[in-house]
């Protein structure tokens, strides 16, 4: 039996969408399943579509708390738009919500803000283990970490053109032990530009560059002096490794920043 679905909003959503399985297809069970192990709650839902209505500049995107209840009760058509915002907020496709492929010529929802589940998941499949492909290293090494740090090939596909990767050396002890030797970091090399003091307000949050000096690659944290002369590697304070210093663009190449860190908690045996 088929089940079809009311489209509304947009233009681009104006189209029906049809579907194999039962009346409703399921689709509300197995929509509560979802957010339930995301840990959110009716109003958290609302409160994120708000927010994806807001970027698309269409209010069709909007889920009310009462709406998704009754949806989840099967006692509520599914539209195209909320198919749409739901399966954002959920970071799933719609293949993963309705067995259904969208047409590829569909405009894609920037997700960026909406990617944070409540709950802790196991990454077994969909967007969040795609992400992690991207960070990880598959099949994970048990190599020792090099001397120096080193900066592995770029990867091929257009998607990571912006990123590279780079292996911790165990001479390279800036960071640690926040960031130990053997650790796998993800490189943005777009943003070269080193924050300022008031741009952090902790440690975590304190921005990693990788440079790249006359001799070697360092990771660490920076500081330019106010004439944007000098750059000073600062070290962990925990590190017992020692600041360094080189004039800015003549002895140092800020390669890119560190946006993700793959740190084994065990040393190979």
């Amino acid at each position: 039996m088929e089940t079809r679905f009311r489209c509304s909003g947009s233009p681009q959503f104006q189209r029906s969408l049809t579907v194999g399985g039962s009346a409703k297809g399921g689709i509300g069970i197995r929509l509560r399943r979802i957010r339930m192990e995301w840990g959110l709650s009716l109003r958290e839902i609302e409160q994120r579509s708000l927010q994806l209505a807001q970027q698309a500049g269409d209010s069709a995107f909007q889920i009310s708390a009462s709406w998704l209840a009754r949806l989840e009760r099967e006692d509520h058509e599914l539209t195209a738009a909320k198919l749409v915002a739901l399966a954002a907020i959920y970071n799933l496709s719609y293949e993963e919500v309705l067995g259904h492929r969208w047409p590829e010529n569909a405009t894609p929802i920037k997700q960026d803000q909406l990617k944070r589940p409540n709950s802790t998941l196991l990454l077994n499949a969909g967007r969040f283990e795609e992400q992690a492909r991207s960070v990880l290293p598959d099949p994970l090494t048990s190599d020792p970490p090099p001397e120096e740090t080193s900066l592995l090939p770029p990867i091929t596909s257009s998607a990571s053109a912006p990123y590279r990767h780079a292996i911790i050396g165990r001479h390279d002890r800036g960071l640690d032990p926040m960031i130990k030797a053997g650790s796998l970091v993800k490189i943005h090399t777009q943003k070269r530009a080193i924050a300022q003091r008031r741009d952090w307000t902790h440690e975590f949050d304190r921005p990693i560059y990788m440079l790249l000096t006359h001799t070697r690659y360092l990771c660490g944290w920076c500081e330019l002096d106010r004439e944007s002369a000098w750059l000073t590697l600062i070290p962990h304070p925990l590190s017992h490794a020692s600041s360094q210093r080189w004039r800015y663009k003549k002895e140092v190449e800020v390669v890119g920043r560190v946006v993700a860190v793959y740190m084994p908690l065990v040393s190979p045996e």
